[in-house]
């Protein structure tokens, strides 16, 4: 059914609104070639925005891909970069088309398109310098979903007063969720939890070495926690982003709602 024929159901009453809003909502993607279909109705219909995961994708399609989505939508974001991504991006989009994250394996295309801020409050909290490229992900993922984002670097249970000083900090900017980054042992989410009054979403990074290597002692021990811990798969930082931001958004709406009254 085309759009067309869904708005002549809904003039001819044999189609309500809500149907016919799901229906339209259903049929929202892009197709770029034979290669992918770009959901452009994602948000709208999820709360989450479409991302572009490049890993696995050739260069070229990247650039496809992405230009695509701007286009359609306004703004992109682009996951797991590598070398030839990144001067693929480069050599097709000008500077001020393209946000880098920290390490620039994160990135935004975006045409002039600003983000709709919600009013959400994300904060992203890495146990280590390492731990900092994934926790990155996570950080864009909620500020492209309309977030303020607070990053907290390198606060590991290895230095426990480091985190103690930047707690008083945070708690100061009432984050309404947070994302913990932590490879080897990943405790922090674990601490943090214990610490504060919201939602504590651990992300498991896929540091450390030995027994228990590329992430998994750090999953296994947040999903082991003993203060209340939401946990992702090993360097998720979208997953970890997006469901952070989901709930920041959903508190931000309750608030502003409460606000008006």
């Amino acid at each position: 059914m085309d759009l067309k024929s869904i708005l002549n159901n809904v003039k001819n009453s044999e189609t309500d609104i809500e149907t016919a809003e799901a229906t339209i909502r259903s049929m929202g993607y892009v197709s770029v070639t034979d290669i992918a279909k770009i959901d452009t109705f994602r948000k709208h219909r999820t709360g989450i925005i479409e991302a572009v995961l490049a890993e696995g994708k050739t260069p070229e399609d990247v650039v496809k891909i992405a230009k695509a989505q701007s286009d359609a939508s306004g703004r992109v974001l682009i996951t797991r970069i590598g070398e030839k991504h990144r001067t693929a991006l480069e050599s097709y989009f000008k500077p001020d088309e393209i946000e880098w994250g920290i390490h620039s394996t994160t990135a935004v295309v975006h045409n002039g398109t600003p983000i709709k801020k919600t009013g959400g409050v994300v904060a992203v909290i890495t146990a280590g310098t390492a731990d900092i490229d994934v926790a990155e992900e996570a950080k864009m993922t909620a500020s492209e979903m309309g977030c303020e984002t607070i990053a907290i670097y390198d606060v590991g249970v290895a230095g426990l007063h480091r985190l103690v000083n930047e707690v008083a900090i945070l708690k100061n900017k009432k984050p309404d969720s947070i994302v913990v980054a932590a490879g080897r042992e990943g405790t922090l989410p674990t601490v943090v939890s214990g610490l504060v009054d919201v939602p504590v979403v651990g992300l498991p990074v896929s540091t450390g070495y030995g027994a228990g290597a590329k992430g998994e002692a750090a999953l296994l021990a947040m999903l082991q926690s003993c203060s209340v811990v939401s946990v992702v798969n090993i360097d998720a930082g979208f997953v970890a982003g997006a469901f952070a931001a989901r709930i920041a958004n959903q508190v931000a709406e309750a608030r502003n709602k409460a606000s008006k009254k």
